[in-house]
């Protein structure tokens, strides 16, 4: 009895240790302004929307064509789920998956013009599922030192040998890729680098891979919907989609769904159909979403005044922020940046922003090594939404 109440007493005692610790841990993000706080929606997606019973104009979000409250995609869904209900019950490779999974697939793959293409349930899942079973324990994998988190993970998960080439400089790429002649490379890189804006020099990396014998691996989440008239970054450069290249999007973001795709050739959608552990045992994304997902895609190849009015809105916007004095942190892309300096004055700024009733967050780090506020354009703002949004930086 004595060494059970013991017993009880050193489990209670490590338990409040525990707690302590990350109470203490919880203390020093937030006194370093690096804690964050979840605010839920209590609308739909939109330019405009609700949180905590107050209206936004929302410049956070990547859904840039503005499809994800889109009527059709509704209808989509809800007719997906009435045939064939919503939960998928399975993996793919246990039945989880239904005709309208493959279909998804076919048009993707009609999409990016490859052979084929494989579902995943997200970016970070194909990130994390595709990478690992592409570089093996003999094999080296080169990538951006901006690349996306999921991408790092996927590399940190691989067995091959990983080397960070300085962010879009293909001279230290190369000195890198030559060091390593005679082994299975791979290069890796984001087509759209989410949290500057700025495009990879695909051409660049087209030519040095096709030298050096390496395969090519573009995360083209931001790129796929925006680039290329929306066929994404090889599109955009004019690049074929070689058998050596694999492109990894995401329906989420342009295309308004949920869920992500690997498009390449046939023969290595098989290899990963059968070694990506994140494909493998993960059970497949409902019905509903896929229709969703096929829809977006109909969409954008059918109305060509989505991209037209989100490079209008971005012009504007660009513009804009030029004439206030953001010159030197414009992007090629829907994806503009104001960096104020310092970790205080972004809070500072995004703080000042959420009270004027604009949600533009600050992202810190350790997302990015600079501080700054990530405001993004999409199709559905309207012109008096963008000047709002000058205007209210203005008075900063």
């Amino acid at each position: 009895m004595a060494l059970a109440i013991l017993f009880s007493f050193f489990v209670l005692f490590s338990a409040m240790l525990v707690m302590t610790m990350f109470e203490r841990e919880l203390d020093r993000l937030a006194k370093d302004g690096l804690l964050r706080h979840i605010k839920s929606r209590r609308s739909a997606q939109g330019p405009v929307f609700n949180i905590e019973g107050r209206r936004y104009l929302n410049f956070s979000s990547n859904d840039y064509l503005g499809l994800a409250s889109h009527p059709a995609l509704r209808e989509a869904a809800a007719d997906a789920g009435e045939k064939f209900g919503f939960g998928a019950g399975a993996s793919r490779l246990l039945g989880g998956g239904c005709s309208l999974h493959e279909r998804l697939e076919e048009i993707t793959a009609a999409f990016k013009e490859t052979e084929a293409a494989l579902v995943f349930n997200s970016g970070y899942a194909a990130n994390t599922g595709v990478i690992p079973s592409l570089a093996s324990q003999s094999g080296v994998i080169f990538s951006d030192e901006l690349n996306h988190a999921s991408i790092i993970d996927g590399c940190r998960l691989s067995s091959a040998e990983v080397f960070i080439f300085k962010h879009c400089d293909m001279d230290n790429l190369e000195g890198l890729l030559k060091k390593n002649r005679g082994r299975k490379k791979l290069v890796v890189t984001d087509s759209v680098f989410s949290m500057d804006g700025d495009i990879a020099p695909l051409p660049d990396l087209f030519s040095l891979c096709r030298r050096y014998g390496a395969v090519l691996y573009i995360d083209d989440a931001h790129g796929t919907g925006v680039l290329g008239n929306g066929r994404g970054a090889l599109a955009h450069f004019g690049i074929a989609a070689e058998p050596w290249i694999l492109q990894m999007g995401t329906f989420s973001k342009a295309l308004g769904s949920f869920g992500a795709f690997v498009a390449a050739d046939k023969n290595v959608i098989d290899w990963i159909t059968n070694t990506s552990r994140s494909f493998m045992f993960s059970t497949a994304l409902p019905a509903p979403v896929i229709a969703a997902s096929i829809k977006a895609i109909d969409l954008l190849k059918k109305s060509h005044g989505l991209l037209r009015k989100l490079w209008a809105n971005r012009t504007m916007l660009a513009g804009g922020l030029r004439d206030i004095g953001y010159e030197e942190r414009i992007s090629e892309t829907p994806i503009l940046t104001i960096r104020p300096g310092s970790l205080e004055k972004t809070l500072s700024l995004s703080n000042f922003l959420w009270e004027k009733g604009i949600y533009a967050p600050a992202i810190r780090p350790p997302t990015v090594r600079e501080a700054r506020v990530r405001i993004t354009v999409t199709t559905v703002h309207k012109e008096s939404h963008i000047r709002s949004l000058i205007e209210t930086l203005k008075k900063f």
